[in-house]
C-alpha cells in the first residue's frame, strides 16, 4: 500500500473512531517501524508460513499489553525477545504435534518470474533445513547477526544474554552451520559421481 493511501485510510479511520490515544499511535509507530526484522526473525527462527500471522500477532499483542513497561529505547529489543518466546513456544508445540519441516517454505508472491521464485522457495527451504538443525539458542545469535545483521552487542541487550554468550553460541552456530553445509556439499559430489 502506497504511503498517500495509508495516510489517507488512517484519516478515515481516525474521523471514524476519534483521536487515537498517545499509546496507540506509539504502538503503531513501533509496529510499522520493526515489523520487517520481527516477521524475519519469526520465520528464520522456524516458525512455519501458515502459522507466522497468528505469531506476528503474538507479538503485537504482548507488546501493546506491556507497552507501558517498554522504556524508549528498548522497543526494539522487546519485540525481538519477544518473538523469541512466541517462535519457542511455537516450535515446542509443533513437536509434539510433529508438524511437516517441509511447511517452513513460505513464499514471497513479489517474483513475477516462475523459475525465479522457484530458485528462491528452493533456496528459502534449504536455509530454513540447515538452520532448522541448529539448537534455537544458537539459532536466534545465528540468525540476528549473519542475516539481521545485528551487532553482538544488540543481540546481547535483545536476548537479555551476556556479551560472552552471544559470542560462544554464534562461534558455535557458525560451526555447525559450516559442518551441516560440508555434509550437503559431500552429498551433492556423492551424487554426481
Amino acid at each position: 500500500m502506497n504511503a498517500l493511501l495509508l495516510a489517507k485510510a488512517e484519516t478515515v479511520a481516525e474521523a471514524v473512531a476519534g483521536p487515537v490515544s498517545e499509546a496507540e499511535a506509539r504502538l503503531r509507530a513501533l509496529v510499522g517501524r520493526h515489523f520487517d526484522v520481527t516477521f524475519r526473525l519469526l520465520r528464520r527462527l522456524g516458525v512455519p508460513a501458515s502459522d507466522l500471522d497468528d505469531a506476528m500477532q503474538e507479538v503485537i499483542w504482548v507488546l501493546s499489553r506491556k507497552l507501558d513497561q517498554v522504556e524508549p529505547d528498548r522497543e526494539r529489543a522487546f519485540m525481538l525477545s519477544t518473538a523469541y518466546r512466541v517462535a519457542s513456544t511455537l516450535r515446542r508445540t509443533l513437536r509434539r504435534r510433529r508438524e511437516d519441516p517441509e511447511s517452513l517454505v513460505s513464499s514471497s508472491g513479489a517474483e513475477s518470474d516462475p523459475e525465479a521464485l522457484l530458485e528462491r522457495r528452493r533456496a528459502r527451504a534449504l536455509l530454513d533445513r540447515l538452520l532448522d538443525q541448529l539448537p534455537l539458542e544458537q539459532r536466534s545469535v545465528f540468525v540476528l547477526f549473519e542475516l539481521e545483521r545485528f551487532t553482538m552487542v544488540e543481540i546481547a541487550e535483545t536476548l537479555g544474554l551476556r556479551p560472552g554468550t552471544v559470542a560462544s553460541r554464534l562461534r558455535r552456530a557458525r560451526r555447525a552451520f559450516a559442518a551441516s553445509v560440508e555434509e550437503l556439499e559431500r552429498k551433492l559430489d556423492g551424487g554426481r559421481r
